[in-house]
């Protein structure tokens, strides 16, 4: 069988799959075992099948995953982002458009903890929207920083979905956690200074009204004891992981010991609040090592059928210069975010592309970055994107899909022209490696 029927079959056998209903993960081992018999055939295969995903799902490494999910947890359940974000506004005062620039600099904290795009969208537009409506901001100084900032946690360390590219993909998940870091907080400087433009042009878009002012001794008893804390934390997460002093499942057991700790010396943490963490981290974290299951037997199988190696042969034997391809490759993940959630498009086009992608000579690891920013660009690309979605679910009653989605236009524009930066100056992602 030619290798690019065998590769059309696999990726139809799991649209169909999907086409069930049935949830992702398990769509991709339904399609696994039918490829095994297909392609492998017996009880030989599927014993085979079973031995990969075995190993894939008991790699050490993998413990990186619920323990940088309960950080996260435990930093929203026992009220500490509470503590932080109540701290951050009055820090804020009475600068113009301050709700905006509260929604960047408290999307981008959250993003380094609770790794997880829509959590960021629910809160952030469920404790900040309320109040910017009340006030009078326009859509796209209310909801767009809101849905473009909740899609911060997709890129900035620790992601969650950072460490299921880099575990889907076998690349080094320390260095891919690094490598996002700055084109998150660039990022989050492109749409603090769209929110500038925008009160500079029309100041009336976010009107300004009177608040609580502060002494400097107020401030930084504040800042001390409610921010500095959590800050440092957050610090010494990724910087030991940048220094090379610890890995990062290390790092990530750290990081929930830290928040853990701050949260008792909050004397908010109770068994209830302790419960639901793990509770629910746990919940998230089986979601993840299930979809780890099904995407690394279905990469297997991909390069068992010869469809991986295939493609790799047809593509590096074409006459065009790398970047076609790698623009061609962005256009199918950018297409694909429109109808698709990040982890089924990692699921469905990691065993493929990686490949492809290192076999050109490109990095991998500035790839997986690349990429990261691609899929975030799909969650706020209307008119399906999930980020939308969430943010209408939290919005005032009567607000469209079409009001949310023009929101986000001037913020989806800051993302694609961080990937041409990304594509023309690469150290941007590898300069601190």
């Amino acid at each position: 069988m030619d290798w690019y029927v065998s590769g059309a079959l696999l990726i139809a056998l799991v649209v169909l799959a999907m086409a069930t209903s049935l949830p992702v993960a398990f769509a991709f081992l339904l399609a696994n075992v039918i490829g095994v018999l297909l392609f492998i055939g017996g009880l030989a295969g599927l014993e085979q099948l079973v031995a990969n995903a075995s190993t894939a799902i008991t790699s050490f490494t993998l413990i990186t995953i619920p323990l940088f999910i309960l950080m996260g947890e435990l930093f929203f359940h026992t009220g500490v982002s509470a503590r932080v974000f109540g701290a951050i506004d009055k820090l804020f005062g009475g600068v113009p458009a301050r709700l905006s620039y509260m929604t960047v600099t408290e999307g981008t904290l959250f993003a380094t903890l609770s790794g997880s795009s829509m959590a960021n969208t629910a809160l952030l537009g469920s404790s900040l929207l309320p109040e910017m409506t009340r006030h009078g901001y326009k859509d796209h100084l209310s909801m767009g920083p809101i849905v473009a900032c909740g899609a911060l946690a997709i890129i900035i360390p620790p992601s969650g979905l950072a460490v299921l590219l880099g575990s889907l993909a076998h690349l080094d998940i320390g260095e891919l956690l690094i490598a996002g870091l700055i084109p998150g907080f660039l990022l989050a400087g492109l749409y603090l200074a769209v929110i500038w433009i925008s009160v500079r042009l029309n100041p009336s878009a976010a009107p300004g009204y009177p608040v609580g002012r502060i002494g400097w001794g107020a401030t930084i008893r504040l800042v001390s004891v409610n921010v500095l804390p959590m800050l440092l934390v957050l610090v010494l997460v990724v910087g030991v992981i940048l220094l090379g002093l610890a890995t990062p499942t290390e790092s990530a057991a750290f990081g929930v010991m830290g928040v853990t700790l701050i949260a008792a010396m909050f004397r908010s943490l109770t068994r209830e609040s302790l419960i639901r963490a793990i509770v629910s981290s746990a919940k998230v974290s089986g979601m993840v090592f299930m979809i780890i299951l099904g995407s690394s037997t279905f990469s297997q199988l991909l390069a068992f059928s010869g469809a991986t190696p295939g493609l790799i042969g047809w593509a590096t034997g074409l006459e065009v210069p790398p970047l076609v391809l790698l623009l061609a490759i962005l256009a199918v993940l950018l297409v694909l975010g429109l109808f698709m959630e990040a982890a089924s498009i990692m699921m469905l086009t990691v065993p493929i592309f990686f490949p492809l992608i290192v076999s050109l000579g490109y990095d991998p690891i500035w790839f997986g970055v690349v990429m990261l920013v691609s899929l975030e660009i799909g969650l706020v690309t209307p008119p399906f994107g999930m980020g939308l979605f969430v943010m209408l679910g939290v919005a005032p009653k009567g607000t469209t899909l079409g009001q949310v989605s023009r929101s986000v236009l001037p913020y989806l524009g800051c993302m694609l022209a961080l990937v041409a930066l990304l594509i023309a100056w690469p150290g941007i992602a590898t300069a601190l490696r």
